[in-house]
């Protein structure tokens, strides 16, 4: 009796549980903002994702019924073989919570998700894919979605019973029922200026950093190491030679061109026809002169190694091999613990796409060459919505910055006889690097996403670029601003619309018989359970009595 007991009671206390597990009101709504995945034509190729409209219903990723389902995932929860899974059982659409502090999600967690990210990113779908910052309403429907799946390894009465006392149900809406359409007149701008050289006709050292972003969704993309830590050393550079040329004594005998490029993301364009125009067009370009070589920045705002990538190995003798020979000698004498390596990686002008910005440069035989923490130009880390400033550490920008400038100087004003480069700091007191301008430009560069698509199109975005370019007026001369629109008869990039769309999470509300016969259950359980201990209670009287007797 005692165990029959026990398990009508453990009934009785699901039940009740089952009443009480949803924070949301049965017949409650939700609407927010979801952003879909990127969707673009590059060359051809097609990549992203096609589809847009959701109607269905929510399941857990651990389901094994996906078919015709939205697919509720977070960070820890999506991979490339979940996200293939999905598109194998002809899924509805997939949703990805994301973390409104990415700072306490484990780093194994964040590496598995932006290498997910990048391979998804390679090939096209029809399957609709969002990506939605969490919060407590969409945390409670992922929990309640988690629980339906773990219930299903409970009994068939518990099951039933779950099914009839609550609604676990949600449906998920977008209903933009507008075709997805071409992006008309995507613009891509870059930004150039100058520090003009001493003497007539001084040679030009080119600096260079793109600015733009790419991940997951475009309306997420904020790009903080990948390339907003290039942007961040090349705008204090810009302001420290401003102070040394500043001053006639100090003026290098080079000029300094400095530009930051649109169309990094996407084979760099933006690079492409900025040196189409100077050099095919323009007759007074500084890039027809004697380029020494071009510095490019690239993700610069973290870890302990630099790698110089280069498409032709710089030959002893050559302005490219002497500044190199700087590098090497600053990163050895003040920051032995960093690794400083050169990847050499030749041109192949049979592949469409780029690897580094500096292969664009290449192309138009100026040598030049890419500084960046990262080795691989596959690795995920150069594309990804996790890429936050989160995942920068001022410390180390602030060293790249100051290796990049000492290394830079060293050349410029030639100062390898006249001391070590330890004891021999350019960069020190009214001329230090100052923590609190790259924080500031860390902020301003991480307020908005920089995806290509939203630049010339949203206030904020247009804010953005005319903060860059005051920047370069500050401190710069010969200041230009370049916009280039494609050949709408044979784009090299097509961008689809529907980024951002309004998307609606409604519980399925239950019968009212469902409650009824719920209620039923729950009444004929109670009544059961008081049944048997009644006749518990009968029976151990009768037995104490006929044991009286028998004595």
């Amino acid at each position: 009796m005692t165990v029959r007991s026990s398990s009508v009671a453990a009934l009785l206390l699901l039940s009740v549980h089952l009443l009480h597990a949803s924070a949301l009101p049965a017949a409650s709504s939700y609407e927010f903002n979801a952003y879909r995945m990127q969707h673009y034509n590059l060359h051809q190729h097609k990549h992203g994702c096609r589809g847009a409209i959701v109607v269905a219903e929510a399941r857990s990723a651990a389901d094994t019924s996906l078919t015709r389902r939205c697919v509720i995932m977070k960070l820890l929860d999506f991979s490339t073989e979940r996200f293939l899974e999905a598109k194998k059982q002809n899924a509805a659409a997939v949703l990805i919570l994301l973390p409104q502090n990415l700072s306490s999600v484990q780093e194994e967690t964040v590496q598995g998700f932006m290498v997910a990210e990048a391979q998804i990113l390679q090939e096209e779908t029809i399957l609709p894919v969002y990506v939605v910052p969490e919060d407590e309403q969409l945390l409670c429907m992922y929990e309640e979605v988690n629980q339906a799946v773990a219930s299903k390894s409970a009994s068939v009465l518990v099951r039933v019973l779950r099914s009839m006392i609550t609604s676990t149900a949600f449906q998920i809406l977008v209903s933009n029922n507008s075709p997805i359409k071409p992006i008309a007149d995507t613009s891509i701008i870059t930004l150039e200026g100058v520090l003009p050289g001493a003497g007539e006709d001084p040679p030009t050292i080119v600096i260079t950093a793109h600015f733009d972003t790419f991940g997951l969704a475009p309306w997420l993309a904020y790009g903080a190491d990948s390339n907003g830590s290039g942007v961040a050393i090349l705008l204090e550079l810009v302001r420290l030679f401003h102070r040394l040329y500043s001053n006639p004594r100090s003026q290098a005998p080079y000029h300094l061109l400095f530009s930051l490029t649109g169309g990094g993301k996407y084979n760099f364009l933006g690079t492409k026809h900025w040196l189409e125009e100077n050099m095919d067009h323009a007759e007074s370009s500084l890039l027809h002169d004697n380029v020494e070589f071009v510095i490019c920045l690239d993700s610069l705002g973290t870890g302990d190694e630099i790698f110089l990538h280069v498409s032709r190995p710089p030959k002893p003798g050559t302005p490219q091999y002497s500044f190199i020979q700087q590098l090497e000698q600053i990163i050895s004498a003040r920051f032995p613990w960093v690794r400083f390596g050169t990847v050499h990686k030749k041109i192949n002008l049979q592949e469409t796409n780029v690897a580094w910005e500096h292969e664009r440069y290449g192309m138009k035989r100026i040598p030049g060459f890419t500084l960046s923490h990262i080795e691989n130009p596959k690795s995920e880390l150069r594309g990804s919505i996790l890429d936050t400033i989160a995942q920068v550490d001022m410390r180390k920008l602030k060293r790249n910055t100051v290796i990049v400038a000492e290394s830079l100087a060293r050349f410029m004003y030639n100062l390898s006889d006249k001391g070590s480069a330890k004891d021999m700091q350019v960069f020190k007191g009214s001329l230090d690097i100052q923590d609190s301008r790259l924080s500031a430009l860390m902020t301003m560069l991480t307020s908005v996403p920089r995806a290509v698509q939203l630049l010339d199109r949203e206030p904020e975005h247009t804010l953005l670029i005319n903060s860059l370019e005051q920047e370069f007026k500050h401190y710069l001369k010969q200041v230009h601003k370049h916009t280039f629109h494609q050949d709408r008869r044979d784009p090299e990039i097509t961008f689809f619309d529907q980024m951002k769309q309004p998307m609606m999470m409604y519980r399925v509300k239950p019968a009212a018989f469902d409650l009824f016969l719920g209620g039923c259950i729950a009444g004929y359980l109670g009544i059961v359970y008081y049944g048997i201990q009644n006749f518990g209670n009968v029976y151990t009287k009768l037995k104490a009595t006929m044991k009286a007797k028998h004595q």
